[in-house]
């Protein structure tokens, strides 16, 4: 074992994480190894020996991730692939009268695991919300439509769930409600410090519980 729990072939694998501006954590795209300083650094950091590609770009929603998904993962060959999309879903509903429909956002979702590269280990993240300002609140029912999506997901294709949304909500509650949500995403979407470590946290235990091998996409999310 290594210091850090993980075996020696764990810590040898190739991980690829996609995602949103909270995976991008301001990487520079122009390096390839550039991780951000969000919960990937922190994961990278935790797991000495593994190669960790961060391929996050800010903004994106899940039809996004299918715009560039043969670009930037396909070619990847992941060990272990996570995907951790589905706030700006939501969030382009309420600034720019942009929605994206619990129904669009499954099926782009599906599309997007129909084409993962390889037999990864599959690892999906939950988007969370910590309503920092009185509008926000009404934003939840439109992300909970995205959340059961990702969640029904993992459990079709024996997938890892993070369930940052739960678990945020309740380390905010702790640190005193609103201003312990402030503390760890000022805005309600993008983490502070600490907030990266309890979403890097949650993400090496759902690593650490051994997500399954997607072997046929197609029958694991067709049941």
């Amino acid at each position: 074992m290594t210091s850090s729990g993980i075996t020696g072939a764990q810590a040898a694998e190739r991980l690829v994480l996609v995602g949103d501006s909270i995976t991008d954590a301001g990487r520079d795209r122009a390096d390839a190894a550039s991780l951000g300083d969000g919960y990937v650094s922190l994961v990278a950091a935790d797991l000495p020996g593994a190669q960790v590609r961060n391929v996050g770009i800010g903004g994106d929603r899940a039809v996004d991730l299918e715009a560039r998904w043969d670009r930037d993962v396909a070619g990847t060959a992941p060990d272990v692939l996570s995907v951790y999309v589905g706030v700006n879903d939501t969030w382009r509903r309420f600034d720019s009268d942009d929605p994206t429909s619990a129904e669009d956002f499954e099926a782009t979702y599906l599309r997007l695991l129909d084409r993962v590269p390889g037999s990864p280990r599959l690892i999906l993240v939950e988007p969370f919300l910590l309503p920092v300002r009185p509008e926000q609140h009404g934003w939840l029912d439109d992300l909970a439509g995205k959340r059961e999506v990702v969640a029904r997901l993992a459990a079709q294709a024996g997938a890892a769930l993070v369930p940052l949304h739960s678990l945020l909500t309740a380390a905010a509650h702790e640190l005193g409600g609103t201003e312990g949500a402030v503390a760890l995403a000022p805005d309600g979407v993008h983490p502070t410090p600490k907030g990266s470590r309890i979403i890097a946290d949650a993400w090496l235990a759902a690593y650490r519980s051994g997500a399954q091998t997607i072997v046929d996409n197609a029958a694991r999310l067709g049941g």
